[in-house]
C-alpha cells in the first residue's frame, strides 16, 4: 500500500492511503492513527493497519498533495553515485560516497509549481530514489542496514548548477526554496521485494531525459547507510537521497536548462511518479 500527505476535501492537512486512484483519510480527521505520515512511521504504525475502506475518502485526481513527509530531522544526499552520470561528469572513480545536505524548508510538494529562482540560469533536474530511515542507525553494517529502511519514495533534486559551482561546496545550489520536490507517494520497504530492480526515468515535457535501474548505483543502498550512520546517527523520519541518473540538463549537447512552463516528472516503478511544472 503507498501513503501520501494532502488537504482533505474541507482543505485540512492529512494523510492516508492511496488504492486504486483513491486516498482513504488516516489523519486527525479520519481513523486518526497518527498526526502525520511522519510520525506513523516513527511510531512503527504502518504495518498494524487493516482494511482502510471504512475511512473518509476522495479521489486522487484533483487532491491537492502535500510534501510527503514534513520537517526530516536530517536530509542527507549522495552526489555522482551512477555509473552513466559519473562518466558525463568526467570524474573520476572514489573510494567514499559524495554527501551533502539539504535543509527540510526547501522540500516541496508533488503538482505544486516549482518556481525558477531568479538568482540562477542554469536550473536543473535530478530525480532519485529517496529512503526513509525507520529505526535508528548508528554505526551498522551494510549486513544490517535494510534492517533501518522504512520505505521509500519519489525526489527531484532541483539543482542551480551556477550556485553549486561557486565554490567545492555544493550546498547552496541544493537548498534554494521549493528545490526539493518529494512525494507524491511513500512506500514501506517490506511492499518492495527488491528495491533494486526498480527503475527510475525522468521526462522533460514528455521527453525521457534520465532512465537507469536502481542497481546501477555505485555505492548502494546499505553501503550509503554505512557509510553515513558511521558519521552521524540516523533517526527514524530521517531521508538520504540515493543520486541521480546519467542524462542531467548540464550535461546535454549544448547544456540544457529548466525553463518556465516546463514539465519535469520522476517516475519509479511502482512508487508514482512525482510532477511539478517549472514556474517564472
Amino acid at each position: 500500500m503507498r501513503y501520501a500527505s494532502y488537504r482533505n476535501s474541507a482543505g485540512q492537512s492529512t494523510w492516508g492511503a492511496e488504492d486504486r486512484g483513491t486516498l482513504y483519510d488516516l489523519g486527525p480527521s479520519g481513523l486518526n492513527i497518527a498526526a502525520s505520515l511522519k510520525d506513523a512511521i516513527v511510531g512503527g504504525l504502518l504495518s498494524g493497519i487493516g482494511p482502510v475502506s471504512q475511512a473518509p475518502s476522495q479521489p486522487v485526481d484533483g487532491t491537492e498533495f502535500l510534501t510527503v513527509l514534513e520537517n526530516p530531522g536530517k536530509i542527507i544526499c549522495i552526489g555522482v553515485n551512477y555509473r552513466a552520470h559519473k562518466e558525463e561528469t568526467g570524474r573520476p572513480d572514489v573510494a567514499y560516497p559524495t554527501v551533502f545536505s539539504r535543509f527540510s524548508d526547501t522540500l516541496w510538494p508533488h503538482g505544486a509549481e516549482a518556481p525558477l529562482p531568479a538568482e540562477s540560469e542554469k536550473y536543473d533536474y535530478e530525480g532519485e530514489l529517496a529512503l526513509v530511515i525507520g529505526t535508528r542507525a548508528w554505526k551498522v553494517s551494510a549486513q544490517s542496514a535494510f534492517d533501518h529502511v522504512a520505505g521509500y519514495a519519489p525526489f527531484n533534486d532541483l539543482s542551480a548548477r551556477d550556485w553549486q559551482r561557486h565554490t567545492g561546496q555544493w550546498i547552496p545550489g541544493k537548498n534554494f526554496p521549493s528545490s526539493g520536490p518529494f512525494g507524491p507517494y511513500y512506500t514501506p520497504a517490506e511492499d518492495i521485494e527488491d528495491v533494486t530492480s526498480l527503475t527510475l526515468e525522468t521526462r522533460v515535457n514528455g521527453e525521457v531525459r534520465q532512465h537507469a535501474d536502481i542497481s546501477d548505483l555505485l555505492f548502494d543502498i546499505p553501503a550509503l547507510i554505512e557509510y553515513v550512520s558511521t558519521f552521524t546517527p540516523l533517526e527514524p523520519g530521517d531521508v538520504i537521497v540515493t543520486g541521480t541518473p546519467g542524462g542531467v540538463g548540464l550535461f546535454m549537447d549544448p547544456p540544457t536548462f529548466l525553463a518556465p512552463g516546463d514539465l519535469v516528472e520522476v517516475e519509479i516503478t511502482g512508487l508514482g511518479t512525482l510532477t511539478n511544472r517549472i514556474s517564472d
